[in-house]
């Protein structure tokens, strides 16, 4: 009887692909001397739009489409990046969320993609399905400028309890076409872990659409962290299909948004300046979409929360 393919086997196909086509891709595949697996996609290369569409897909374990459709900021050409998901729980916060920070000596990237749920050690897969102990394969996306070496294969590996062999890891930096695009990918995630946040039950998530605005590439991390957010926090538009109760979503859903933070109106990068240049710092409850609209299945109504803010990505953007 034919099997369900793992999370991690289903990005495996899609970082294959990705390995075969690389020259059209501009990103280059790398083995470590311990057996792994490394696909850059924008540390020494170029990379590129389809690199960074195909980047987004295996951080979603192949469980969501992403699409670049037309779109502008007041009034200038902008491309959104669009995302929709009938499995938004798995996608995006089994496996796409970047819940893993990975340290090994000099080294650091956020970990995201479907190893993580085969590591499943992080407190969120304890309210949510996903966990995938005994996998076959890892997939993991790294946001990196430098590329992992075999410390970090071995790490991971004894992480994951399978051989570096086993192993491909995808990585490219914020400020990069690719490491934009797969960043900007996440407004979707970014609704449902403020709503895990919130304490609502993500099981009663059915379906999900999300869009965001893919910034121009900063020259520097910094930069493309501050424009990143911003794409999401001012201009992020999320739908999520619900089975609710519709006074439960008239309680949460002004909460939801970004504009529930007394953070919401300043530019990321004046905020993390402000802040000392501590991340955490910053108010938690900010990073979600501009604007989320719930469609409940069990009642027919809809209900819209937040707005977003054209003025201050013009700003962050094209300034």
């Amino acid at each position: 009887m034919a099997t369900t393919p793992t999370l991690n086997e289903r990005s495996q196909r899609l970082a294959d692909h990705m390995a075969s086509t690389a020259a059209a891709l501009r990103i280059a595949v790398h083995q470590t001397g311990n057996g792994g697996r490394v696909l850059d996609c924008g540390i020494a290369v170029p990379g590129g739009l389809q690199a960074g569409l195909a980047l987004a897909r295996v951080c979603l374990a192949g469980q969501g489409d992403v699409t670049l459709v037309p779109g502008d900021i007041a009034g200038l050409p902008c491309p959104l990046v669009q995302v929709t998901s009938d499995h938004p729980v798995l996608a995006c916060m089994a496996s796409q969320y970047a819940g893993w920070q990975i340290s090994v000596g000099k080294f650091f990237a956020m970990g995201s993609g479907p190893m993580r749920a085969l590591y499943g050690k992080e407190d969120l897969f304890d309210h949510i399905p996903g966990r995938e102990p005994g996998g076959p394969v890892a997939v993991g996306v790294l946001e990196t400028r430098k590329l992992p070496d075999d410390a970090v294969l071995d790490y991971l590996s004894h992480s994951v309890g399978l051989p570096p062999a086993k192993l491909t890891l995808l990585a490219a930096p914020a400020a990069s076409m690719a490491g934009t695009l797969q960043v900007v990918a996440r407004s979707i995630e970014t609704a449902l872990h403020k709503l895990h946040e919130l304490k609502f039950d993500l099981g009663q998530v059915v379906s999900a659409f999300g869009s965001a605005p893919l910034p121009p590439v900063a020259k520097d991390e910094l930069g493309a962290i501050g424009r990143t957010n911003d794409a999401i926090l001012y201009g992020g538009r999320v739908v999520l299909w619900v089975q609710s109760e519709d006074d439960m979503l008239t309680e949460i859903g002004p909460k939801v948004p970004s504009s529930a933070s007394p953070d919401f109106g300043a530019p990321f990068a004046t905020l993390f300046q402000r802040a000392g240049g501590d991340f955490y710092k910053i108010d938690p409850m900010l990073f979600s979409p501009a604007e989320v609209l719930f469609c409940n299945l069990k009642t027919g109504r809809s209900f819209v929360f937040g707005r977003t803010r054209h003025e201050v990505l013009h700003a962050a953007f094209f300034a």
